[in-house]
């Protein structure tokens, strides 16, 4: 096996990363709006993911910046065809960074809802265009003879693009209430539980038909592997959650992140970014590759510093494993002695 293949598949566990922390990570935020009612849950969901939704976002940067020094040629056609989606999920991550941070700073009701308003809006919107983008990456674009995409922002609003789009809009709802459900507790965990399994039930839908689609435009053995895992993992995260297991609920739920994006990579491979306008023309694991010395010193690096990344990462998820309420939330009065502060936001 060549480095440029092993670095495609480093890539992939990095966006696998990446949609399964930041998967319920954006669920959360969407349900600010449709789970929580008033402002005490709505802070009670927000603080679930206070001391985390930053590093999750640490998965993006990395997988970006491997694929600028491993495929240079994958990256410049990524952001240069897909400018205008890419630039509105990097505004949206930015917006949406300032109001977890600047939400708190004062007491005014407005402040607030405008600032959770943005919370959701900059959680949809991503978790939207992020299917959109993968969808077509896979599905493949119009590149010509010199790497360039040659097609225009209508090209990338496709039939099976938009599909992809409300898959993980759809699944990373479910994961995101999952994730509520098993963080919480009180009258909001039994409202994620329901909000659960709506959600899971349209990503069912939604997804066995995407799969399946891409299974055959472009799959193969390995990809309906993966698609059968996938499947079968969501079945089980549905079942476990209507039997009140959170914590399997939960497993399976990124089980089905998991599957479904490493059954795109594998549907992918050897191609990075196929062309529609001639398959010669395509960006392949070889030609989008950059040096072997690139990717050897590429490989000594991330060997060491991996390892130390994924140990701070689970040991603050450790810290913050416990489940929280709107007792816990400073102000709120309920009729029983309130548990120690846990607010993040």
């Amino acid at each position: 096996m060549q480095l440029h293949d092993v670095w495609f598949g480093l890539i992939a566990v990095l966006w696998i990363g990446y949609f399964f922390l930041e998967g319920f990570d954006f669920g959360i935020g969407i349900l600010t709006k449709p789970l929580a009612r008033n402002t005490a849950e709505r802070r009670v969901l927000i603080n679930t993911i206070g001391p985390v939704w930053d590093g999750n976002e640490v998965w993006l940067l990395t997988a970006g910046g491997a694929t600028f020094a491993a495929f240079p040629d994958w990256y410049a056609t990524l952001f240069s065809g897909f400018y205008i989606p890419l630039l509105v999920i990097l505004v949206c991550l930015i917006v949406r960074g300032v109001a977890f941070e600047y939400r708190a700073k004062r007491d005014g009701a407005r402040w607030q809802r405008n600032w959770e308003e943005a919370i959701f809006w900059t959680s949809l919107l991503p978790a939207f265009l992020w299917g959109v983008a993968f969808a077509n990456i896979v599905r493949g674009v119009d590149i010509d003879g010199q790497k360039n995409y040659v097609g225009g922002l209508a090209d990338l609003l496709n039939p099976y693009a938009l599909l992809g789009g409300l898959v993980t809009l759809t699944l990373f709802t479910f994961h995101g209430a999952v994730f509520a459900a098993l963080k919480t507790v009180g009258e909001i965990r039994e409202r994620a539980r329901r909000a659960a399994l709506y959600a899971g039930l349209a990503a069912a839908v939604l997804a066995l038909a995407f799969l399946v689609w891409t299974q055959a435009d472009s799959g193969n053995g390995r990809s309906l592997a993966a698609l059968t895992v996938a499947v079968a993992a969501l079945v089980g995260a549905l079942v476990a959650n209507r039997l009140g297991r959170e914590g399997w609920a939960f497993i399976l739920s990124g089980a089905t992140i998991v599957a479904a994006v490493a059954m795109l990579f594998l549907a992918l491979f050897p191609n990075v970014m196929p062309s529609t306008l001639n398959p010669a023309w395509s960006l392949t694991v070889t030609n989008a590759a950059s040096s072997p010395y690139t990717l050897k010193l590429m490989t000594i690096v991330a060997a060491v510093f991996t390892p130390l990344v994924l140990l701070y990462q689970g040991w603050t998820y450790w810290v913050f494993r416990k489940r929280i309420g709107v007792q816990h939330i400073p102000g709120h009065h309920t009729g029983q002695q309130p548990a120690a502060p846990l607010d993040q936001a």
